[in-house]
Formats: structure tokens, C-alpha cells, sequence
């Protein structure tokens, strides 16, 4: 039983981590749109320390997109997205650079018909993978590899 709640403690600290970091790229607009620079989406390498952030992430994305004004199809789509990725980043854990690469991955390839179909952004499917790509590059790939640098150094106290 204390598994259990330890996990759901987790899990809903991170969610709600990953709702505040949104909630401050919000304010910079940075958060939605055809160019996104989540904050939030460094904490996509967790799973590399605890199965708990897997559901933490989707639920954290979920609530962030339904704060900021999500449509329907981005709400569903993008905590999806989130999923995936994360799940991905749990299942590579024990390579940390690989496990990165995960909610690059599924951002890059769900996101973009999100912003084409949910929303009608003009640009085309190659221009948004390319925007969403790099900023889940720099968000999950380089902030998130430091994120993961600087919990390993300290895991021992958690």
C-alpha cells in the first residue's frame, strides 16, 4: 500500500510540476501555436527514474491544455502524444539519450496534424514538424538531458 501512494504522490506532484512550468510558458506564449517552447516537456525524461511519471506527464498534459484553451482534438491529441512519449522514455530508461528522443518523436509526428486540422494554422504538415520538432529538441532533448543529469547526481536522496 505505501508503494501505491508513494507512486500516486508522485505522480500527482508531477502533474502538477508540469501544469505550472506550462502555465509560465503560457505567459510568454510559448506554450501553443505553430512555434511551442514547453518548459514543461524537459520533465519528459522522468520516466528514466519513475513509473510514476508516466501517468504524472499525461495528466500534467491534459489539465495544461485544458487551463490554456485547448480545442477538443488538442486536449485529447496532444495528452496522447504526451503519452506515448513518455511511456517510450520508460521503456528506454536505460539509455538516457535515446530515452529523450521518445516524446521528440511522437510530439513531432502528432502535433503538426493537431495544428493543420484542429486549428487550420497555415504551413503545411513538413513546416510544423519541423517548429514542433525543434522545440521538443530543446525543451525534452537539451533541457531534459540536463534535468536528467543534474536528478542523477542527487538520486540517491529520492
Amino acid at each position: 500500500m505505501k508503494t501505491q501512494t508513494k507512486r500516486l504522490t508522485e505522480g500527482a506532484m508531477i502533474a502538477a510540476l508540469y501544469v505550472l512550468l506550462t502555465m509560465i510558458s503560457h505567459i510568454f506564449n510559448l506554450d501553443s501555436g505553430v512555434i511551442q517552447l514547453r518548459l514543461s516537456e524537459a520533465l519528459c525524461i522522468l520516466p528514466c527514474f519513475t513509473p510514476a511519471a508516466v501517468m504524472g506527464l499525461f495528466v500534467g498534459c491534459l489539465l495544461s491544455n485544458l487551463l490554456a484553451g485547448g480545442v477538443f482534438w488538442d486536449v485529447l491529441f496532444g495528452s496522447i502524444a504526451t503519452l506515448i512519449g513518455a511511456i517510450g522514455t520508460y521503456k528506454l530508461r536505460r539509455w538516457p539519450v535515446a530515452a529523450a528522443t521518445a516524446p521528440i518523436i511522437s510530439n513531432t509526428l502528432i502535433i503538426p496534424f493537431v495544428l493543420s486540422y484542429a486549428y487550420g494554422f497555415e504551413g503545411g504538415i513538413p513546416y510544423f514538424m519541423l517548429t514542433v520538432g525543434a522545440g521538443e529538441i530543446l525543451s525534452c532533448g537539451f533541457l531534459g538531458l540536463i534535468l536528467y543529469i543534474t536528478l542523477k547526481k542527487y538520486k540517491k536522496f529520492f
